[in-house]
């Protein structure tokens, strides 16, 4: 299936093209866009009932050309596999999808990509960085979790989305994710609706109250293993993200050695969807500018000592 949206850049807009990859006994539904042999960017996004690559990433696949785009629908998620024996809690299901993610990369004959992570993919980024760090070139998190922070309410409130599901509830969830509902315009009831359709189906609600389960592990990444990442990061977070507090990435921009951090006004946690053209430039800026620092420890120690 091929789509492609207008943009906001005067350009042509990529085309997208969607299959479902397998990988072992699973499949993930992957979202392209772009020149294979540009390149990669995986894009992976964050969590909540409904939730898929393309509501998140499409504006911003189908904008920036020059690269070799790839949003999967994460492994339970979406339109991909969602194992009925996915791990309980947010620490052993992000592991798991970190493994499936590096299994889509193998499945695409894709070495080494730049990594963007909204929320949970942000968590899901960092797991892959410490796992095989040569398989990431630059990293971007936006509204990361992972810091050891109190849960805010409104976050709260997602996790337990589906102690009371319904369209209303699901408009109620997505005006705490947005500094400006208004954004939507009068269209904001029927995407709620939408989302609240799609967030019905049981395999979807099965895999998010066995990732939120209190049941198993939180993930918190620690101050010694953050100081051990040398990649570049790009921290990005909304002033009025509702969801994770800024405080999540004052904390991981803070412990990353070669971080930057970059928080925009006016934004709630879905900065690529409220502030599209300054996520873009400033992505862009990043990804192109000359190496600083060394991105693979592990190559750059074995080069010094051979």
């Amino acid at each position: 299936m091929t789509t492609h949206a207008p943009n906001s850049t005067g350009s042509s807009p990529l085309d997208v093209t969607t299959s479902d990859v397998t990988v072992g006994d699973w499949t993930i539904r992957t979202h392209q866009a772009g020149d294979p042999a540009d390149p990669a960017i995986l894009w992976l996004h964050g969590s909540g009932p409904g939730v898929s690559a393309l509501s998140n990433w499409q504006e911003l696949l189908t904008t920036m050309p020059g690269y070799h785009h790839v949003a999967p629908d994460v492994l339970g998620f979406g339109d991909s596999s969602h194992p009925v024996d996915l791990p309980l809690g947010v620490a052993d299901s992000a592991a798991l999808r970190a493994r499936a993610t590096l299994g889509l990369l193998d499945a695409l004959g894709i070495a080494s990509a730049h990594v963007v992570g909204n929320s949970m993919g942000g968590m899901i980024a960092l797991l892959l960085v410490q796992q095989q760090p040569d398989r990431v070139d630059r990293l971007i998190l936006m509204g990361s979790a992972g810091a050891p922070i109190e849960p805010t309410a409104d976050l709260i409130k997602m996790i337990t989305y589906y102690d009371d599901p319904s369209a209303e509830s699901m408009l109620d969830l997505m005006e705490r994710f947005l500094h400006d509902p208004g954004l939507y315009g009068d269209h904001i009831d029927q995407i709620a609706a939408q989302r609240a359709d799609y967030a019905a189906r049981e395999d979807i609600r099965r895999s998010h109250l066995r990732t939120f389960s209190p049941d198993g592990p939180l993930l918190v990444f620690p101050v010694d293993g953050l100081a051990a990442i040398q990649h570049e990061v790009l921290v990005v977070h909304g002033r009025e993200d509702r969801i994770i507090r800024k405080e999540s990435s004052f904390y991981l921009a803070e412990h990353l050695p070669n971080a930057q951090l970059h928080v925009l006004p006016h934004a709630g946690h879905w900065v690529q969807i409220e502030q599209v053209d300054r996520f873009r430039a400033l992505a862009t800026q990043f990804l192109q500018e000359p190496q600083t620092y060394l991105s693979h420890p592990t190559r750059d120690h074995e080069e010094h000592t051979a």
